[in-house]
């Protein structure tokens, strides 16, 4: 099993910085992507960001610019940085990895907890 574990959520003012860390533990042989999905109440989730092994990034159009996604593989660790805050941005951010265990040959997506993320106006 692998687990995931969010940390950096908060109450900002729009315009403000916020970073999310998310650790992936457990019996973790290979994980392709990871990133971060984020779901607002009365909404569903939404991409946000994703980031490959190699380092590729995709970017939901709403945070390009502004919002950035990096990890350390060797800690099996994804971050978000996230600039110039809106109120639209406040949700629950959900971090996922993409994780092949040994000895198989398919992925499974693995999910945190979530941190909400509030920014006030």
């Amino acid at each position: 099993q692998v687990q995931l574990v969010e940390s950096g959520g908060g109450l900002v003012q729009a315009g403000g910085s916020l970073s999310l860390s998310c650790l992936a533990s457990g019996s973790i042989f290979s994980i392709n992507a990871m990133g971060w999905y984020r779901q607002a109440p009365g909404k569903q989730r939404e991409l946000v960001a994703t980031i490959t092994s190699g380092g590729s990034t995709n970017y939901a159009d709403s945070v390009k610019g502004r919002f950035t996604i990096s990890r350390d593989n060797a800690k099996n660790t994804v971050y978000l940085q996230m600039n110039s805050l809106k109120p639209e941005d406040t949700a629950v951010y959900y971090c996922y990895a993409d994780h092949r265990p040994r000895g198989t040959v398919r992925y499974t997506d693995y999910w945190g907890q979530g941190t909400q993320v509030t920014v006030s106006s």
